[in-house]
């Protein structure tokens, strides 16, 4: 079974291309076809971007602004815009993992996924919580890589071992399980089978990333 999934530059650059250099299959809506309450729904996509704290110090979004393209396209479809993160919410503010743990999980799983959109808002987010840009490269090299401990490398083989075997083996299990309780465990898989969704849905709608993500080749 293949544990990494590694590509030089030119191979990433060619990748880009593919999603982002053609325009996006459905287009954003314009802000006069918003929903009513379109604002009120982005609270807590908002949280996960900016951080709970920032969301919270900012107040209310301000309408007078456009949503991200990303809420603006998901938006065309409200009821499964409000399940999808109803969900994403609860794996994200209410994870029971520790935040390094689930962002190696997210990050791993948006690299082997090769999801530009992804990887580059979750490197943000995993920086803002102390991943540091060496084990961020460290993320692509997999969970081979020299320099992880038994934890962190038990993450990122679980993530591998679910996107190419759809199944945790029996030995990285029992690597989480010294530190990782039972919900713990349970949330383990759902959080890396939701970021699969999540960059299937970027990926095939090609999504434009925020000026300020820098897709496959954040750090």
């Amino acid at each position: 079974m293949p544990t990494a999934l590694l590509r030089d530059d030119d191979d990433v650059q060619a990748r880009e291309a593919l999603i982002l250099g053609h325009p996006p299959r459905i287009a954003p809506l314009q802000p006069a076809d918003y929903p009513p309450d379109a604002y009120s729904l982005v609270k807590g996509e908002h949280a996960v971007a900016v951080g709970p704290q920032a969301a919270a110090q900012s107040g209310a979004l301000d309408p007078s602004r456009p949503l991200s393209d990303h809420t603006a396209t998901l938006m065309r479809h409200p009821d499964l815009y409000r399940a999808q993160m109803t969900y994403g919410l609860q794996l994200n503010l209410r994870s029971l993992l520790a935040p390094r743990d689930r962002e190696l999980l997210i990050l791993r799983t948006g690299w082997l996924c090769q999801a530009p959109f992804e990887w580059g808002e979750h490197v943000h987010i995993g920086k803002r919580i102390g991943l540091t840009s060496e084990e961020i490269e460290r993320v692509t090299q997999g969970p081979e890589a020299a320099g992880w401990g038994e934890h962190d490398r038990a993450l990122l083989r679980a993530v591998d071992e679910l996107h190419f075997d759809a199944m945790i083996s029996d030995a990285t299990w029992a690597v989480l399980a010294r530190r990782l309780d039972e919900r713990q465990l349970i949330e383990l898989p759902c959080i890396v089978g939701h970021y699969h969704l999540v960059a299937f849905y970027q990926n095939s709608l090609r999504m434009r990333p925020r000026p300020e993500n820098r897709g496959l080749a954040a750090r």
